[in-house]
């Protein structure tokens, strides 16, 4: 699954971390979606994270949309 792939790659998360970023990529991603925009929809929600967007609901909102937006 891409979010645990770009968790390993972004660097060391606790367990309660990793079930975060996957709780809300679940919530973001469609089976529509092409491998490319699941792995862009992951780098969003951990990029999020690492900018220090802790809460799930907000982390899912912010994920939505593009980078720097």
């Amino acid at each position: 699954m891409p979010i645990y792939d770009k968790a390993k790659e972004a660097g060391v998360f606790d367990s309660a971390v990793v079930a975060l970023l996957g709780r809300v990529f679940e919530k973001l991603k469609s089976e529509a979606q092409s491998p490319e925009r699941r792995e862009a929809l992951a780098s969003r929600v951990i990029a999020n994270y690492q900018a220090g967007i802790r809460d799930e609901e907000e982390l899912a909102s912010a994920s939505k949309l593009p980078l720097g937006r």
